[in-house]
Order: structure tokens, then sequence, then C-alpha cells
């Protein structure tokens, strides 16, 4: 069974509103510089124009971003590689949304030249791109706050002379808070035994089910105190005791966990699992 938070969809809309901020602000920038000869509109046309390819370019990238994050994930294929790839898959629709704009002052949709193909798709291509590596390098994820350590308890008073009256038995104390734990539904349980990064999230897999939980990787394996493991890939943390076996696709090695979970193993810690007896 799989849950997922109810702060989700939440977290999920201050994203994109944050996201589709950012993009406005650089269509202004855009409109402002007036780059590939529209400098030579109005300052008014270009706030509208830009603005709005804006937008639309968030439309075409931004799940190109998540189709990005599941092919590092599953694949185990290096991150900038799928990105630059997805970026350039993306950059078809907006090109032809570029072009299609574009045409509506000249009275009508016409097919478009091989040469206005291809310049407008290279104009959008670096634009596209410099905006998505952009994206990548400054937009981090919340992370989430470790609460403080409680103060000491004072020292017990010393004993009176004379012998005080049974005492009742002391309430037992709440266990402390856990920033991971406590974010899982409780028909999961806490016997964890992977994670998953997931674009902002991080999916916690344990024994009955998976959520996921808006937090980085580093920051959730930081919380798994003693508990035995190894992050085997940038996406994924896996739990010792949790691995059944081993399965080997080419030069590619896959491990195989408890409910039927498969987690890539990266081919730089294919010789640490090794030495540590993982496989």
């Amino acid at each position: 069974m799989t849950a997922v938070p109810a702060s989700h969809q939440r977290a999920l809309a201050r994203r994109i509103i944050i996201d589709l901020a950012a993009m406005t602000a650089i269509g202004v920038f855009l409109a402002i510089i007036g780059p590939f000869g529209s400098i030579a509109a109005p300052l008014a046309e270009r706030l509208v124009t830009w603005i709005g390819f804006a937008w639309l370019g968030y439309a075409c990238y931004r799940p190109m971003q998540s189709v990005a994050a599941w092919g590092e994930r599953a694949l185990a294929l290096p991150r900038w590689g799928v990105l630059a790839a997805a970026v350039l898959v993306g950059t078809v629709p907006m090109t032809f949304a570029v072009i299609a704009v574009n045409s509506l002052p000249s009275g009508g949709l016409h097919w478009p030249s091989f040469e206005v193909l291809a310049g407008t798709y290279f104009s959008v291509l670096v634009i596209g791109g410099a905006v998505t590596v952009l994206f990548n390098l400054v937009q981090g994820t919340p992370r989430a706050e470790v609460p403080a350590p409680a103060p000491l308890h004072s020292s017990p008073p010393m004993p009176q002379p004379a012998p005080p009256p049974a005492p009742s038995a002391p309430p037992v104390a709440a266990p402390p808070p856990h920033p991971l734990l406590d974010q899982l539904p409780a028909e999961i349980g806490s016997a964890i035994i992977a994670l998953e990064m997931e674009d902002h999230y991080v999916r916690v897999h344990t024994m009955l089910g998976s959520a996921l939980v808006l937090m980085r990787m580093r920051d959730a394996v930081a919380l798994l105190g003693d508990l035995e493991g190894m992050q085997v890939h940038r996406s994924w943390w896996v739990a010792r005791a949790a691995v059944e076996d081993a399965a080997r696709e080419g030069r590619n090695v896959r491990l195989r966990l408890a409910r039927g979970i498969e987690a890539p193993v990266a081919r730089a810690k294919i010789a640490e699992l090794r030495d540590a007896r993982w496989i």
C-alpha cells in the first residue's frame, strides 16, 4: 500500500507557485534585455511576449525534469546526461508553441520552413537549457527541521530525614519526536528498509508500505541513526537487513529487497558492496 502525506498537495502547489514566480522574473528580465531582435518591439509588448513564453516554457520543460529524475533513479543513468536529453526533447513542443504564437499576427498558422524551424529550435534551446541549468543549480528542497535537544533535568533532591510516603508510579514518558518517522502513516509502521529519492521528495519504504516525505535524501539518511545500511545510488539508500538477493544485467547491478523492491546500484559502489559482502 502506498500512502501520500496530506501535506503533499499543498507542498506541490507551493512549489509550482514559487516556480512560476521565478519564471515571471526571468520573463521580465528577457523582456528588458530583448534578445534575438525583440528589443525593437515596445516594452509592453515584450513583457507580455516574454512572460508568456516563460510560462509556456515551464509547462514544456517541467515535466521533462520529472522524466529525467525517473530515468536517473530507475535506470541508474547519469543525472546531467538524462537532463540534457530531456531538455532536447522538451524544446520540440516549445519550438512549435513559439512558432504558433509568432504566426498569429500574420493572420494564421502555416508550416514553417526548415530554416525557420531550426533557427527557432536553437534559440529556444539556448534559453530553455540555461533556465533549466539555473533551476537545478539554485533550487533547493526545504530542509526538515530537527528539534532542539530537550533541556537536562535537574538533579534529584536530597533525601529527607523522615521517609517520604510511597510515590505513585511515574507517568510513562512519551517518545521523543522524530522528524522522519513522525511523518509516516501509522499503518506502514517504522521498520525502514530503503529510502528512494523522487524529485523533491524521499519515498520511505518500510516492511508494510511506503510514503512520501518532503525532505532531502541526505537529511533523511542522517535521521536514520545507527540503522545499518548504505547509499548504493544517488537516489537510493538501502538497509542491509532488507537485501535478499542481487541481480546482474550486463554491467548493471540491482539489489532485490523485501516486498519485491529493486534498488539500482551505482557502478562506483559495486566494489564497495562486494568488499562489505553485500553481493
